[in-house]
């Protein structure tokens, strides 16, 4: 095995049980450091493949302070503490490590942990890579095309989106000759939908005049520079085009990369976020390796070079009533059933489309009710193994005593009512993509034997002792906070690891409600559809309760009250809310104080009750039947009986 291993420990003990075990697996130990100096001299020295680091060491410096140099050189750290507690977890994860070790550590743990962050850092590498080329072919391809100023802006805004992330990205050249405002930019209002924004847009917006903008310009950044709540902090300058468009767009965070086409002029890229902590050094990085491909661009393409004031290509006259509209709308197909434009939301579909190419595991974090199946889908459809089977699996659902089974398979006879050699989930999957939703819900003996399946690949029937090689994806969901899992002993440290490689975290409604409308039309159309009713608007005031409304069951709930509204409506009306929403959050906050995932299940409860005994009186407390109370909700009588009972709801409430 030709990895080599630094180890970066102040007890002497520890560190040289840590090189010993090392040494025994077949790595090669660079060094033992005892402090970040010592590590620093080690590092000069030879580059290791992998570190293993102290958090506390001797010294002013911390392994973290260590952790973050390490990330800048691209070097794979497991980090080793004397305590898994939520805060040193949540200290660590900052510097994105590739693992975690906990002392006192046995043998076997140390070498998985070494093999874990072996294989998420190869596979992060060859993943950087693969993405770096396709986004240089796609670059270079936008190089050679005939289209003008605006078209290519749009293009390089898509093609450089998963990559560096933004809501607003602009170009324009400098220095400005002319004093003119020379600036094209495009505002991202959609997954894949972008509204043009050049001087007469932002004019329009700002309520500003032509000269007031160019003279905004002789304040903006010039040079490389990045502005979030990381190194360096540098904040837009007062009275600057930057300031402008951070209060025009709600905007937080910024980078600026100038260019030089090689004409005296410079051409300046320009990314704006709404979120914080969204820029950082990797992004100057990557665009410093992007360059020669940025420069291409420049000057060949988005800027007229035969004038010397930098005049904007306008598109071919022939193709004028054809080209690309100053805005442009589209839709991802494979996200058309997740609604909304929240730059949250957008945030998180971008990841999914960015890791959907690679046979990466994924771990869907999000509250319930977020969506974190549609997602998963969706990056099941965007993969090469969108042909194969998408098999899902409700961990919280299987009782302990069936789980092995359900998941791994059976042999004929291997415990009492086998009566039959069953495949299990896994094997279900090959060759495609096994979603396991609520993994947190997992028993501790199962979360052994499911890392073993990840790291083997491969699965062993009950009642077999022959493994069977299995081709599967892995996606995992929850909505539980593992760090915190981790630090209470419920779920073990080398599965998070092994599952967190590409965590994509869902935003709860209450975060994004600028999407509520567009969700309770879309919901609204659907139920409608699906009763034979016409669909009449929907009521102000309801629409007013459900903006001002948390939504504690998020998306989920949002769709249980718009299919109550549309089975009770009258279909010559517009739907009202037949119970407050804000009413009922308020006569339970007396009652309950929202701040753990049971009292979300609680208000969740409370609500499915009182919405199944409307639906049991319009039915007149017929259940089964023609207009009964199943057939209104569309379930099986039995289910509703099941639910009754589940719920507490008797005779004597209707």
């Amino acid at each position: 095995m030709d990895i080599n291993v630094l180890i970066v420990e102040d007890e002497f003990l520890v560190a040289n049980d840590l090189r010993v075990i090392v040494k025994q697996a077949g790595y090669k130990v660079t060094g033992i450091a005892a402090s970040v100096e010592e590590a620093n001299e080690n590092l000069q020295k030879q580059k290791p493949d992998l570190v293993l680091l102290d958090i506390r060491l001797k010294g002013i410096l911390s392994g973290i302070d260590f952790a973050r140099k390490l990330r800048a050189e691209n070097i794979a750290f497991v980090y080793i503490s004397a305590n898994s507690s939520q805060k040193v977890l949540e200290e660590a994860k900052s510097t994105d490590p590739y693992g975690f070790i906990v002392k006192p550590f046995r043998e076997k743990d140390l070498l998985v942990a070494l093999d874990i962050a072996w294989y998420r850092h190869q596979h992060s590498l060859e993943s950087k890579l693969r993405q770096e080329e396709l986004l240089q072919k796609q670059l270079t391809k936008i190089t050679t095309d005939p289209s003008g100023a605006e078209q290519k802006l749009l293009k390089i805004a898509r093609v450089i989106q998963p990559y560096i992330p933004f809501d607003f990205i602009a170009s324009k050249p400098w220095p400005d000759n002319a004093g003119q405002f020379k600036d094209i930019g495009y505002l991202r209002i959609g997954f894949d939908e972008y509204q043009f924004i050049g001087e007469k847009e932002l004019m329009t917006i700002t309520g500003f005049k032509k000269d007031v903008l160019s003279a905004l310009i002789k304040n903006s950044d010039t040079n490389a520079i990045l502005y979030s709540d990381g190194i360096p902090k540098q904040k837009p300058g007062i009275n600057s085009l930057q300031q402008l468009l951070f209060d025009s767009f709600k905007l937080e965070s910024y980078l600026v990369f100038p260019v030089d086409p090689g004409n005296g002029q410079m051409v300046h890229y320009a990314f704006y976020s709404r979120k914080q902590d969204v820029y950082t050094r990797d992004h100057i990085a990557l665009l410093n390796r992007l360059k020669p491909y940025l420069v291409a661009l420049a000057e060949k393409k988005i800027y007229d070079e035969t004038s010397s004031t930098l005049t904007l290509v306008q598109p071919d006259s022939v193709n004028k009533k054809n080209s690309e509209a100053a805005n442009y709308s589209g839709s991802h197909p494979t996200f058309k059933n997740i609604i909304g434009n929240h730059h949250l939301l957008l945030a998180s579909l971008d990841l999914a489309s960015q890791v959907a190419p690679y046979n990466t595991s994924v771990l869907i974090l999000g509250e319930s009710g977020t969506g974190k199946e549609k997602v998963a889908h969706s990056i099941h459809s965007l993969s090469p193994r969108a042909s194969g089977p998408f098999i899902k699996v409700n961990c919280a659902a299987i009782p302990p005593t069936l789980i092995e089974s359900e998941l791994f398979g059976h042999e004929k006879g291997a415990f009492t009512g086998a009566t039959e050699k069953r495949k299990g989930k896994f094997e279900q999957a090959d060759g495609g993509t096994i979603f396991l939703d609520e993994i947190g819900e997992l028993p501790l003996d199962m979360q052994v034997k499911l890392l073993r399946v990840l790291q083997e690949k491969e699965v062993e029937y009950v009642g077999s002792s022959a493994p069977r090689k299995v081709n599967v994806r892995i996606i995992a969901a929850t909505n539980r906070n593992l760090e915190k899992e981790v630090a209470n002993g419920t779920f073990r440290l080398d599965l998070y690891y092994r599952l967190n490689v590409f965590p994509i975290t869902l935003p709860p409604l209450r975060e994004r409600k600028s999407d509520i409308e567009a969700l309770t039309l879309y919901f609204a159309d659907k139920f409608c559809k699906e009763f034979h009713k016409p669909f009449m608007g929907i009521a102000a005031t309801m629409m007013d309760e459900m903006y001002a409304y948390n939504w504690p069951g998020n998306i989920r709930e949002l769709e249980n009250v718009l299919e109550q509204s549309v089975i009770l409506n009258d279909g010559r009306s517009n739907l009202e809310l037949k119970r407050s929403l804000t009413g009922t959050r308020n006569e339970l906050s007396g009652k309950v104080n929202i701040e753990t995932l049971e009292d979300v299940k609680h208000i969740q409860r409370e609500t499915e009750r009182d919405y199944i005994i409307s639906i049991l009186k319009k039915a007149k407390g017929r259940i089964r039947g023609v207009n009964g109370a199943a057939e209104l909700l569309n379930i099986k009588p039995t289910t509703l009986e099941s639910k009754m009972a589940k719920l507490g709801i008797k005779k004597d409430f209707l």
